[in-house]
């Protein structure tokens, strides 16, 4: 079952798949939109899921680090609510806390420079959101 990863921002989404078992997040790419126009990201990934026949989404949920929710957590869940209209398929919230530091400090261990980092961390993240995923529902 193809899963995909996303990391949802204000300007970018970060979008990344599962291989067809399930066990490993590749990066798609980091879709990038007009400020707050989440129609143009909900078009994409609808896009994305019907070309790769994605049969569940994994959307970044970003809690504060006390555990509230937040707008940001807010505008999660309404385009959670989105996903499953257009599609009619599962979309998990994922607990995204510390998935941009983590996917930071994998950029930085491959040497990327701050201008190529800042291109692909969305997608980095939406790695690290579905392989904390993937890893949670193997175990």
């Amino acid at each position: 079952m193809k899963v995909l990863g996303l990391d949802l921002g204000s300007r970018t989404i970060g979008i990344a798949i599962s291989d067809a078992l399930g066990i490993i997040a590749t990066g798609v790419e980091t879709y990038r939109f007009e400020d707050d126009r989440y129609d143009l990201a909900l078009a994409r990934v609808i896009e994305v899921v019907k070309e790769k026949k994605v049969e569940k989404i994994v959307l970044g949920y970003p809690k504060h680090m006390n555990g509230d929710i937040g707008e940001k957590a807010k505008l999660c869940e309404d385009f959670k609510k989105q996903l499953e209209d257009a599609l009619n398929i599962e979309v998990y919230l994922m607990d995204e806390r510390w998935t941009t530091k983590v996917a930071n400090a994998r950029l930085l261990e491959a040497d990327l420079s701050r201008k190529k980092r800042k291109q692909v961390i969305d997608k980095m993240a939406a790695v690290v959101i579905l392989q904390n995923y993937l890893d949670l529902r193997r175990n």
